[in-house]
């Protein structure tokens, strides 16, 4: 019984899962990567478009 149990115990993981697991890693890295860059990203437009509206309100208005 314990030859079993220990066999059952030592057996090494299965290569696919330990495939997959390191594939599903690097999409989720990657992932990661693409959310911090559209972060930046819409940062930077909104500082644009706040930037842009600060503009438009020190302009005269148009009909008077």
């Amino acid at each position: 019984m314990a030859k079993a149990l220990y066999g059952h115990v030592g057996v090494a993981r299965d290569r696919r899962i330990t495939d997959e697991v390191t594939r599903l890693r690097a999409t989720v890295r990657a992932l990661e990567f693409e959310i911090a860059r559209l972060r930046a990203e819409n940062d930077r437009l909104a500082a644009a478009v706040a930037e842009s509206d600060d503009h438009l309100l020190r302009l005269e208005p148009a009909l008077t």
